[in-house]
C-alpha cells in the first residue's frame, strides 16, 4: 500500500505575496524569496507525491497596496495555494514591525489547522519570522519543520557594520537581537536546513551557535525557462527600449545592467562610484538600474529606501553621470525578462554588488537569459558561476575590483560569447525548478520515513495512554492536580481508565499552582498518564505533550506590564507575608506562604501595588499560600487562551478543582467540577451555572461529574446541568 500523498504547509509572512504580476523591487521586503516561495510552492504542486501545498502569508487590507493581497485564497495551480490569514495591522508594514505580532499568527496557524481536519505532514518556513511561528507550531503538534534562512541575521548585521554603520542604529532599525534568537531557535529545532549554496551553509549558517552541518542540505533554486531565456533574433522590446534609451546620450553601448530593491546591502553607491570614478568604464557603458518602483523619493515610507534612492541621485549627480545612467521609475514583473535580454542585445552584463548574497536568483535569470554576470563573491555567486562558468567574482567593498571586473567582462567579445553560451547552458544543467523539487523531496522523504516510524510508536503509546493530538480533539479533560487529581487511589486508576477509552476525542490537561519540574515529578510518583497540556505554576506557564515544549505565545502575551522585582520589593516587610523556597519561584510568579491572622487583606494588598504603578494578580488559596502573577496570568485565563488557540469553545472544556486558586477556571463557559473534599474558599460557587459540587473525592469527584454533565459522550456537551 503506498504511503499517503503529502499536506506540506509553507510560510512566509512578510512582503507582497502573490502568484501573478509580482511586485519584485517594489520595496525591501519584496524581493527574490517571494519569488522563490511562489516558485516552490508551483513546483511542490506538480509532484506527483504531493497532495496539497499551502503558502500561508499575511492578509493586508491597505488601499495603497493591491486588493489581491486581501483575497484569503489564490490558486498557484496544481495542488498549491497561497493562504492569507490576518494578524498585525491591517494596513502593509515592513516586516521588522510585524515581530510583535507573530504570536497572533500562532494561533490563527492553529485554528486554521484544526479547521482542515487534517495536519500537514511538513512545515517549511522562510526567514526568521517564519521561522519563529513555525516552531512554535511544529512544538505543539509534533510535525517536523524545515526551514530556509533566505537572509541571515549575523552575516548582515556584521556587514552592515563593515561599511560603517553605527551598530545602536542598526540593531533598532532591523531589531537583529530579536531575529538572530529566533534563529537560533529556529536552527536548534529544524529537522533539516534548505540552503542554496555551500559558501552558505559554511560561512553564513556556520556563525550560529545552533547550527548543525549534519542537518543542512544544499539545494539549488531553480528558475523558470519560460520567462528567462536568450533574445534568439527579437527585436528589442519597445517598452523597454523607451524605459531606458531617454536616459541615455548613446542608448546603442552596451549596458552594465543592474536590477535590485533600494537597500543598502545590494551596494549600489560602491556600484555608481565604481562606474563614475572609472573614465574607460564610462566610454565602453551606459550604467541602467531598475532599482525597484517609485513614484516620489520624498514620499517613500521607508527612511532606509529613500536614503538610498537620495544618495543614488546625488551620486550621479557628483560624478556628472547625467545621459550615462538610465534609473527608471517603474517596472512591472514582465519587464523584468525583456530587460536581461535587452542587456544582451546591447551586449552588456549583469552585475550584482551586493555586500551580502545568500544565493542571488537575478544571476540565474541573466544567466538562463545569455547574459554575462560581475557578482559578489559573497555567498551564492560563487556556487553559480562555479557551475555556469559565465563571469566574475569581485570584493564588493572594493570599487576599483568592481570596475576592473565590468571592463574584463565588456572588453573581450570572444569571452563574452563564451560566457554568453555558458550561461544558458549552465542554468539547464544544475538549476531547474524540477531537479530543486526531486531532491528536496528525497530530503523529505527521509526525515518523514524516520518522523512516521516515530508517530506511529509515539501514537500507540499516546491511545494506550489516553492521549490524541490536541487539535484532533473535541474536548479537554483539565483538573487541578493536588486534592484535585491525586487523593483518592482507586478513584485515580478509574479515573486514567476513562481517558484511556475515550482518546480519540479527549485530551487532558493539568492546572496547578506547582512548577513545571515538581509537576512532572508528582505525576510519574503517581502513575498519572503524561498530559497533552500542562498548565503550571498558577497559570503562569504552559508547556505541551511528552517533550513539554513551551508556548511562547502565552509568555509573550502575560509578560504585558508585568514588572516582577518591583513587586517583590514592594511586598518585602508586609507582616505575616514569608517568600517561599527559590524553587518554587518563577519567572512570572513570586510565591508566599502567608499567616491570615497577620497579613494584610487582600485589598490592602492589592492597594500597595497599585500606589506604585504595579500591575499584579494576587492569588489566595488554601489559607496559606499567596501566589503573584502578571495581570494576564491565572489558570482560568490560560484555558480560555487554549480555547481560542486550538478554536475550541469553552464548553468543550471541563475542569476540576478543589481551592481558590480554581476558581476562576471554574465559573464561566467551562463545565466546572468542584471535587467533594474542597475547601471552604469555593463555598461561593454554589448554584453558579455550569459548576457542580461532586460528592465524591478527587479523582472520584471528577469521574461523577463527567457522569453529571454526559462530557464526551455526544461530543457536544450542553453544560446545561446544574447542581
Amino acid at each position: 500500500m503506498s504511503e499517503q500523498k503529502l499536506y506540506i504547509l509553507m510560510l512566509s509572512v512578510h512582503g507582497l505575496v502573490r502568484g501573478k504580476e509580482m511586485e519584485l523591487g517594489r520595496d525591501a521586503d519584496t524581493g527574490g524569496q517571494v519569488t522563490y516561495v511562489v516558485e516552490l510552492a508551483r513546483a511542490l504542486g506538480r509532484h506527483p507525491g504531493v497532495d496539497r501545498v499551502e503558502l500561508l502569508t499575511r492578509l493586508i487590507e491597505d488601499p495603497s497596496v493591491s486588493d489581491d493581497y486581501r483575497v484569503r485564497k489564490e490558486p498557484l495551480g496544481d495542488n498549491a495555494q497561497i493562504l492569507r490569514l490576518p494578524f498585525g495591522p491591517k494596513r502593509y508594514v515592513r516586516k521588522e514591525l510585524l515581530w510583535t505580532h507573530l504570536d497572533l499568527l500562532v494561533d490563527r496557524s492553529m485554528v486554521h489547522l484544526r479547521e482542515q481536519g487534517r495536519l500537514p505532514d511538513l512545515i517549511h518556513s522562510h526567514y526568521a519570522d517564519a521561522g519563529y511561528v513555525a516552531r512554535q507550531v511544529s512544538l505543539m503538534l509534533g510535525i517536523p519543520m524545515v526551514h530556509t534562512g533566505h537572509s541571515l541575521g549575523r552575516i548582515k548585521r556584521q556587514r552592515l557594520l563593515d561599511s560603517g554603520r553605527k551598530e545602536q542604529a542598526i540593531d533598532r532599525q532591523f531589531n537583529f537581537s530579536q531575529r538572530i534568537e529566533a534563529e537560533e531557535q529556529t536552527l536548534a529545532h529544524a529537522a533539516f536546513i534548505v540552503t542554496s549554496t555551500h559558501q552558505e551553509a559554511r560561512d553564513q549558517y556556520g556563525l550560529y551557535e545552533s547550527y548543525d552541518s549534519k542537518r543542512a542540505i544544499v539545494i539549488p533554486p531553480g528558475t523558470d525557462s519560460t520567462r528567462f531565456s536568450p533574445p534568439e533574433g527579437r527585436k528589442p522590446n519597445g517598452r523597454i527600449q523607451e524605459m531606458v534609451d531617454r536616459f541615455l546620450y548613446e542608448p546603442h553601448k552596451p549596458m552594465i545592467l543592474a536590477i535590485c530593491r533600494p537597500e543598502e546591502r545590494k551596494n549600489l553607491k560602491r556600484l555608481v562610484a565604481a562606474y563614475g570614478e572609472s573614465r574607460e568604464l564610462r566610454y565602453l557603458a551606459n550604467l541602467v538600474i531598475f532599482a525597484g518602483n517609485r513614484d516620489d523619493i520624498r514620499g517613500t515610507e521607508d527612511e532606509s529606501q529613500r536614503k538610498v534612492l537620495s544618495d543614488l541621485l546625488f551620486d550621479i549627480d557628483r560624478y556628472d553621470l547625467w545621459g550615462l545612467v538610465a534609473i527608471p521609475k517603474r517596472h512591472a514583473a514582465e519587464d523584468v525578462p525583456e530587460a536581461y535580454r535587452y542587456a544582451v542585445q546591447r551586449n552588456g552584463v549583469f552585475v550584482n554588488p551586493a555586500l551580502t548574497e545568500p544565493f542571488g536568483l537575478t544571476l540565474l535569470e541573466a544567466a538562463a537569459s545569455g547574459l554575462p554576470v560581475v557578482a559578489t563573491n559573497d555567498g551564492g555567486p560563487q556556487d553559480i558561476i562555479a557551475n555556469c562558468s559565465n563571469g566574475l567574482l569581485v570584493d564588493p567593498l572594493d570599487c576599483e575590483a568592481i570596475a576592473s571586473a565590468l571592463k574584463v567582462a565588456l572588453g573581450d567579445r570572444t569571452q563574452w560569447r563564451r560566457w554568453s553560451r555558458n550561461g544558458t547552458l549552465g542554468v539547464k544543467r544544475h538549476y531547474t525548478w524540477d531537479a530543486h523539487v526531486g531532491k528536496y523531496m528525497k530530503a523529505v522523504t527521509r526525515v518523514l520515513h524516520r518522523e512516521r516510524k516515530r508517530r506511529r510508536r509515539t501514537m500507540a503509546h499516546a491511545l494506550r495512554e489516553g492521549q490524541m493530538p490536541l487539535p484532533l480533539v473535541d474536548n479537554v479533560l483539565v483538573s487541578d492536580i493536588d486534592n484535585t487529581l491525586i487523593g483518592d487511589p482507586q478513584g485515580l486508576i478509574d479515573l486514567m481508565h476513562w481517558l484511556r477509552e475515550h482518546a480519540d476525542v479527549i485530551a487532558f490537561a493539568v492546572a496547578t499552582g506547582r512548577p513545571l519540574d515538581t509537576t512532572v515529578k508528582v505525576l510519574r510518583e503517581h502513575e498519572v498518564l503524561a498530559p497533552d497540556v500542562w498548565i503550571t505554576s498558577v497559570g503562569s506557564e504552559i508547556n505541551y505533550g511528552k517533550d513539554l515544549s513551551p508556548d511562547e505565545g502565552w509568555a509573550n502575551h502575560i509578560r504585558h506590564l508585568w514588572r516582577r522585582d518591583d513587586v517583590v520589593k514592594a511586598m518585602t516587610g508586609l507582616p505575616g507575608v514569608r517568600m517561599q523556597s527559590r524553587e518554587n519561584q518563577r519567572m512570572f510568579k513570586i510565591s508566599y506562604n502567608v499567616d491570615p491572622a497577620k497579613m494584610p487583606s487582600l485589598d490592602e494588598m492589592r492597594t500597595r501595588l497599585r500606589s506604585k504603578d504595579l500591575r499584579a494578580r494576587l492569588i489566595y488559596s488554601h489559607g496559606a499560600y499567596l501566589d503573584i502573577l502578571p495581570v494576564r496570568a491565572s489558570k482560568g485565563q490560560a484555558i480560555r487562551y487554549l480555547a481560542y488557540k486550538f478554536g475550541l469553545s469553552l464548553k468543550s472544556f471541563l475542569v476540576a478543582g478543589d481551592s481558590g486558586n480554581d476558581a476562576e477556571m471554574l465559573i464561566g463557559d467551562t463545565l466546572g467540577v468542584v471535587v467533594g473534599n474542597h475547601s471552604p474558599e469555593l463555598e461561593f460557587l454554589k448554584g453558579r451555572e455550569q459548576v457542580y459540587f461532586a460528592q465524591g473525592p478527587s479523582a472520584r469527584g471528577i469521574l461523577e461529574g463527567i457522569k453529571r454533565y454526559g462530557f464526551a459522550q455526544t461530543g457536544n456537551p450542553t453544560g446545561d446541568r446544574t447542581p
